[in-house]
């Protein structure tokens, strides 16, 4: 049976939203062990939380973020499929805007570093092609939609 992990991908707006669309960038966390990848905040469902439960409490574990100062996009649910330390992973993410462009974050021991890249940054930072894939659909559906 796959690993289950849910998430959130976190943006903010620069400038004037609508006459700029490279003004999003995400929030990316660089993990403290292994390769030290860059992603969005994401971890393990627990007994007895659903997905989306498990993506919020992940986020303000690993960011200090807490629910109430995020708004979730409707519309936007991707889910990514692969192979992590050998064992098959499913990780569902969400988009997520910070109702504060200059919202605090705070690391977990998980992590040694965050960066806000906009969206040419976040993929050169994201090593995984379906990382990459998944920043660039988010990104496009920012931009045909009033989010």
């Amino acid at each position: 049976m796959a690993l289950r992990a849910c998430g959130l991908i976190i943006f903010r707006r620069c400038l004037v939203p609508k006459l700029d669309n490279s003004a999003v960038e995400f929030l990316l966390l660089q993990a403290s062990d292994g390769i030290h990848h860059w992603t969005p905040p994401k971890g393990h469902v627990e007994p007895g939380e659903n997905d989306l439960e498990a993506a919020l409490r992940e986020t303000w574990e690993e960011t200090g973020i807490e629910a109430g100062q995020l708004t979730i996009i409707e519309g936007f649910r991707r889910e990514l499929n692969y192979v992590a330390r050998k064992k098959p992973k499913t990780v569902i993410y969400w988009l997520a805007k910070v109702k504060d462009y200059d919202v605090e974050i705070r690391l977990s021991p998980e992590h040694q570093a965050y960066r806000w890249l906009r969206l040419d940054e976040a993929c050169q930072l994201a090593q995984f092609k379906e990382m990459k894939e998944v920043l660039q659909e988010g990104h496009q559906f920012l931009c045909s939609t009033a989010a």
